[in-house]
């Protein structure tokens, strides 16, 4: 073995002890301490219930491992996906995806308002957080809110102009600003793809109307504005 080969040995052995040893080392420099929390993701949450789910200690280190951080993360009420990635020298950034709100319910006897997810279900989401530009539901009905969900998935700009939805009979109302859309409880994917296709085409005719109805097979009723204004 050459004196040239031996150095590179000792050089790769160096850096393979440094690579396996270095965190264990750096984890215990202050330098490396984290000082900073970045969070990317969060609309709903208040962030300070995010960052206090990571535990951190006063010596938490960018070189701790991150496993156990995002699995507590994703332990958090409305908290679908997570991970944790490290900027030096002592910042932690959270990058989350947060599970989607449906809509806004009213609370029991006149209470505040209570986000749910799409099977009526509360979520630990603030509502002053985004939330009111969520559609308000009569009530945490799961067929009602299903409704919603369903448009949400499959038409987001006409899920986004829904302001009050509740129903009525058999029939689920969806409030449209001054318009409304009549749908069934167990209204499909096809249906709301239908209907995407009438408002399009009437508004690219520049054709009022001030109701759609698609409760029936195969149609969409469309009802104008009546001329008398009654």
């Amino acid at each position: 073995m050459t004196a040239r080969t031996k150095r590179i040995g000792v050089a790769v052995i160096a850096i393979l002890a440094l690579w396996l040893l270095g965190p264990r080392v750096m984890r215990h420099v202050g330098f490396f301490r984290v000082r900073q929390v970045e969070l990317v993701g969060v609309r709903y949450l208040a962030p300070d219930a995010v960052i206090g789910a990571l535990r951190l200690g006063p010596r938490a280190s960018v070189f701790d491992d991150r496993d156990p951080l995002a699995d507590r993360l994703r332990g958090v009420p409305g908290i679908a996906t997570a991970r944790v990635a490290r900027r030096f020298p002592g910042v932690l950034k959270l990058i989350v995806r947060e599970e989607e709100p449906v809509a806004l319910v009213p609370g029991e006897h006149g209470g505040p308002l209570t986000v749910v997810d799409g099977a009526g279900r509360p979520m630990p989401y603030d509502p002053s957080r985004g939330a009111p530009d969520l559609p308000v539901a009569a009530s945490a009905d799961a067929e009602l809110v299903g409704v919603l969900a369903l448009v949400q998935a499959v038409d987001r700009t006409l899920y986004e102009s829904i302001t009050a939805a509740r129903v009525e009979r058999n029939t689920v109302l969806l409030q449209l600003g001054s318009r409304r859309l009549l749908v069934t409880r167990d209204v499909g994917p096809e249906v709301i793809r239908a209907v995407e296709m009438v408002a399009h085409d009437l508004t690219s005719r520049a054709i009022s109307y001030v109701e759609l109805d698609a409760r029936y097979a195969g149609q969409i009723v469309v009802r104008r504005a009546s001329r008398t204004g009654s």
